[in-house]
């Protein structure tokens, strides 16, 4: 399956144009498409295309290019078809997707949005205010080929000012050191880490980082151009913010792996602007704080550094590289929110990942996302215990949102990504794999706290 973005003038069809326009013209009302990430021109076949408003992220789709049609044309008039807004006062068969944006675990055939939500009371003079100095710190391992690719985009930023900082945790070789020295030296850091763990990695990373703002990608991602604008404009919006988190998409979609993880939400989160403040619990979100995997991913996520730091940067004993296998990110989501600040999701600051893409890849992954969310859970109640009352007054809930994220879906309903469960349902193989780990992921926890104890944090050493 094809990748592509499709630029739109006007998400409606241009009146007394139809559709599609003349015969032989351009597709009305069309600014840009452009291949997805490392792409080739979009030509005939299925196409997972990201819809865009004269440059904002409104929607994704799929839709089939027929042979000898202009691609331009044909997913101009799919995404006018689907993703347009419904005249004022009359339901339309599009009114479900609407409703799938506000929530982006309900059913729908695209991903859509209504429109931009205004930042949470900032000030005049704050809006006028441009995106504060950011460090973004990289963590990786042994992977150097996909970390040049990553380092490329984020050195293409429309950022007036920041730096990058790769973390390179526990290196077998000399590959990332060399890569970085020969290529990057003038405008990327290198930092070692010797002990492994994605958690550990940041916080190293956060105490190399000189900025007032901190944020987080990974290797395996190409940031668009306006990412890390997009990301950090919010912390000179609103003083009370601490961490903003973006929007995900996928890099690929070639193989089985790719499309069905893809096909179940992927690690998208809407294209709906959403501020979460604990002083205003949502309404439609009762586990709140606890559903930290509604807030964003690492791949995507910013902070600032001074309240990051206060909160004891990321749990060592949680991410990726450990026996807890992952939720660090989820832990200091929550750790945020908990300490009294505000988190921004904003789909306008865009990455692009590189899904995993062989079968084995998805059931490690499975596994490691019960784990980490059981894991950064018991991580909640190691750290901050007062936390255990509002963690307890929840559980009941919990279990069932668990239940029902790991269940076997079938197909009957969609979910976000047209190509939907129908065609691509979620084995129960993976289901059960989701459910063990979340079994093992307090144990694992445990362990990796037992590792890592004494371990100081890197920017109070002496």
């Amino acid at each position: 399956m094809q990748v592509a973005e499709l630029d739109l003038d006007t998400v409606e069809p241009p009146p007394h144009a139809g559709p599609h326009g003349a015969r032989g013209a351009p597709a009305p009302g069309v600014l840009a498409l452009r291949p997805g990430p490392g792409g080739a021109p979009v030509g005939p076949g299925e196409v997972f295309v990201l819809v865009r408003h004269r440059g904002r992220p409104v929607g994704t789709l799929t839709a089939t290019v027929p042979d000898g049609a202009d691609p331009a044309e044909v997913l101009a008039a799919a995404a006018r078809d689907r993703l347009a807004p419904p005249p004022a006062g009359s339901p339309s068969p599009g009114a479900s997707r609407h409703r799938a944006a506000q929530d982006p675990g309900s059913p729908g055939a695209a991903r859509v949005s209504r429109g931009p939500e205004a930042p949470a009371a900032p000030g005049r003079q704050a809006r006028r205010a441009g995106p504060p100095r950011t460090s973004v710190v990289v963590a990786t391992r042994e992977r150097p080929g996909r970390l040049a690719r990553a380092l490329d985009s984020l050195l293409a930023q429309d950022h007036p000012d920041f730096e990058v900082v790769v973390v390179d945790n526990a290196p077998l070789t000399g590959a990332t050191r060399e890569l970085v020295e020969r290529k990057y030296s003038e405008r990327v850091r290198y930092v070692l880490e010797p002990v492994p763990g994605l958690a550990v990695a940041h916080n190293r990373g956060v105490a190399a980082a000189d900025g007032p703002v901190l944020a987080f990608t990974d290797d395996d991602v190409v940031a668009d151009p306006h990412w890390l604008t997009a990301l950090t404009a919010p912390f000179a919006e609103d003083p009370r913010i601490g961490c903003v988190t973006g929007l995900i998409l996928p890099a690929r979609l070639t193989t089985p792996a790719q499309i069905l993880l893809e096909s179940h939400g992927g690690f998208a989160k809407g294209f709906v602007p959403r501020t979460y403040d604990p002083a205003r619990p949502p309404a439609d979100e009762p586990l709140f704080p606890f559903t930290a995997g509604r807030f964003g991913s690492g791949a995507n996520m910013a902070f600032r550094a001074r309240e990051l730091r206060a909160a004891g940067g990321f749990d060592p004993a949680t991410g990726t590289g450990t026996a807890a296998r992952g939720g660090d990110d989820l832990y200091a989501f929550v750790r945020i929110l908990a300490d009294g600040h505000r988190l921004r999701y904003t789909p306008d600051a865009l990455v692009w990942h590189h899904h995993r893409e062989t079968e084995r890849d998805l059931r490690n992954q499975a596994f490691g996302y019960g784990a980490g969310l059981t894991a950064y859970l018991t991580a909640l109640v190691a750290r901050r215990p007062g936390l255990l009352p509002a963690l307890l007054a929840r559980l009941p809930r919990g279990l069932v949102h668990a239940r029902t994220m790991t269940a076997h879906r079938d197909g009957a309903r969609g979910v976000p990504g047209e190509h939907g469960t129908a065609g691509h349902p979620w084995p129960r193989s993976l289901s059960r794999l989701e459910r063990r780990g979340m079994l093992a992921g307090p144990l694992g926890y445990v362990r990796a706290r037992r590792r890592v104890r004494g371990l100081p944090l890197p920017w109070e050493e002496r």
